[in-house]
């Protein structure tokens, strides 16, 4: 949901008009709705003491040509998320002028009257107003007698006459026509009478085809258990055969890059083979590609379902809070969650970012045993579709999970269950295969030096603290 300020000043006055990029979900809060300032511009942030230096990470005579690099993209990032509708806009007390200060959509290109025009003034022997726009014309149409219009077309409309019922008729006659042709941008309206003038937004935005999800009836319609598997045919056996035990027909999808592939048969089982050691994230992406269900369910391939695995009830929690996009249980009893502590900072430093162990928001309403997070454990319960826009970076292979909720950071919003639970596979540690798999799975230092240089360009960071 956007929330919209308007502002109403005088000519002459300083107009302060700054980005924000506060965004909000219609969720019951603790707290109320504050306007954070941003003026000046973001100034350094703060790293958490016991922080990483990311830039302490980057080879010393490669980091001029990386901040480089990394400043560009980030300006062509913000010429993507950015746009006149984001700035901070402070209405001003006593104005006689009546104007839409929140949902005035029209889509590009089109026509569309501009709703809630009016004048509220005393009486005078005459009555002007103008408006003026950037990234449109205004005309008007039908008008009756005893009004004056200059500038019908063009950007700039003045209207005049000497009743204001007149003149207010009038205002409800003027169109907007939008000559840019955008899928999600903003223009910015004047409109003026003597000394005062007041602002207000006009989204132009094209509308999305719905897509929507038939949940059929049954849990088999809505869900698809969806999982990784490298060199650990054994367990992965154990998974399937323990899924059976309570979902017969619920389709499993496994992205598949071990070194010697085994066939694993059933039905509602659909195996994908990849290139040998691809990785974590890289399976993850090809799993749930492949997903044609509302939702998906991920577990690891040594996980175990019990009587206590009720997808069912995950399932009702996402239905009746649709605003959810991904909701985690427990593994083992095993709770995990995090918040995720961001400060944008200064553009050429960037900014600072504290993962927050066990650190949760407020409940869902209704269900006070969930709680909003940032982050979950490897057992959730994910909207297919909204996972999907986000993605799983590739290039992270061994050491990954806290990074694609980073990612989905202000994208995703993340809840965390306590009464739905997966158990854990015993793990024996024993064999060659085990120790083909360690080689894997355990990451070495140039993971982690890997990890960090990531996160500097592509996530913008000066600092990063797991906690």
């Amino acid at each position: 949901m956007l929330y919209l300020v308007i502002v109403y000043y005088r000519p002459g006055e300083l107009r302060q008009e700054v980005p924000t990029t506060q965004k909000s979900r219609p969720l019951p809060h603790n707290s109320s709705l504050s306007l954070q300032s941003h003026l000046p511009p973001p100034g350094p942030c703060t790293c958490p003491g016991g922080s990483v230096l990311l830039k302490d990470h980057i080879p010393k005579d490669q980091y001029e040509k990386v901040a480089k690099r990394r400043a560009k993209e980030l300006q062509q990032h913000k010429a993507r998320t950015t746009s006149v509708l984001s700035k901070l806009l402070i209405a001003l007390p006593n104005s006689p002028l009546q104007y839409p200060i929140q949902g005035f959509t029209v889509r590009p290109l089109t026509t569309t009257p501009i709703p809630g025009l009016a004048l509220h003034a005393e009486q005078r022997s005459s009555y002007k107003v103008s408006l003026n726009v950037s990234k449109g014309v205004l005309t008007t149409e039908n008008l009756a007698e005893g009004v004056k219009v200059q500038g019908g077309g063009g950007t700039r409309l003045i209207m005049e006459s000497s009743s204001l019922v007149i003149l207010n008729d009038a205002l409800t006659k003027v169109i907007y026509t939008s000559t840019v042709y955008h899928i999600h941008t903003g223009d910015l309206a004047s409109f003026q009478f003597e000394n005062h003038e007041a602002v207000f937004p006009i989204t132009i935005k094209q509308p999305q085809l719905p897509v929507l999800h038939d949940m059929g009836t049954d849990i088999n319609s809505h869900v698809t258990i969806a999982t990784k598997t490298f060199l650990r045919y054994p367990q992965l056996k154990v998974l399937l055969s323990s899924i059976r035990r309570f979902y017969s027909n619920i389709e499993v999808v496994i992205a598949d890059d071990s070194f010697e592939p085994e066939h694993i048969t059933g039905e509602h089982i659909r195996q994908y083979f990849m290139p040998p050691a691809q990785g974590w994230f890289a399976g993850r992406n090809l799993a749930v590609s492949q997903v044609t269900t509302k939702y998906f369910l991920w577990v690891d391939d040594d996980f175990l379902f019990t009587e206590n695995t009720k997808i069912e009830k995950l399932v009702e929690v996402m239905e009746a809070v649709p605003e959810l996009d991904l909701l985690g249980g427990t593994v083992q009893g095993n709770q995990f969650y995090f918040s995720l502590l961001y400060e944008e900072g200064e553009e050429m430093e960037g900014g600072c970012l504290y993962r927050k162990s066990q650190r949760k928001f407020q409940s869902l309403p209704g269900y006070p045993q969930c709680f909003l997070a940032n982050g979950v454990v490897n057992f959730f319960l994910a909207r297919t579709d909204a996972i999907q826009r986000v993605g799983f970076d590739p290039k992270l292979q061994r050491v990954a999970h806290s990074e694609f909720f980073m990612d989905g950071l202000g994208s995703l919003l993340v809840a965390t269950c306590d009464h739905v639970s997966i158990d854990h596979q015993p793990k024996t540690g024993k064999g060659k295969d085990n120790a083909h798999y360690a080689r894997f799975r355990n990451p070495g230092k140039s993971d982690m030096e890997f990890k960090l240089q990531l996160h500097f360009f592509k996530n913008h960071l000066k600092c990063i603290k797991y906690g």
